[in-house]
């Protein structure tokens, strides 16, 4: 009789497990079609200028270089290359002191000039993915539903 008691135990667990996967299963699968709906909702209601924003980043650009950071580098570098050697040894330290002067000059004034942007990531009712940039943080986030105009979002 402990026999028949354990195994209908055993066999009544082993059924209420199977069960509780099948519920779980079934749960999980309605949850994915509800996503999907709500997701096919919003693409018949975008205009052909809308898109669903996918990502929100904020990324650093390097600045531009110019004659400022040349000129200062060169002068700067040419005025070390002279404290170097004499004679011949002297123009030539002074000459590539200036050179390596100017290229370093011209990668420091991009450092200073650099900036942050907000790149938005916007996927549009074609199924196209745009992407946008600006200094200011944008009012929107992933998910949101937004407008494009050229260049611009507006919110919907």
């Amino acid at each position: 009789m402990k026999k028949l008691l354990i195994a209908s135990l055993v066999l009544a667990a082993t059924a209420s497990w199977a069960q509780s996967g099948a519920v779980e299963s079934a749960t999980v699968k309605a949850r994915a079609l509800t996503d999907k709906a709500k997701a096919d909702a919003i693409a018949v209601t975008l205009g052909d200028n809308c898109g669903t924003v996918q990502k929100v980043a904020q990324e650093k650009r390097k600045g531009k270089g110019g004659m400022v950071g040349v000129v200062g580098g060169a002068a700067a570098g040419g005025l070390i290359g002279n404290q170097i050697g004499q004679g011949t040894g002297n123009t030539i330290a002074t000459v590539g002191g200036a050179v390596a002067g100017g290229v370093i000059g011209n990668e420091i004034q991009k450092k200073v000039t650099s900036k942050k942007v907000w790149v938005t990531s916007v996927k549009m009712k074609d199924g196209s993915v745009k992407t946008f940039e600006q200094e200011a943080q944008p009012g929107w986030a992933a998910g949101n539903v937004v407008k494009v105009d050229g260049t611009t979002l507006t919110k919907q």
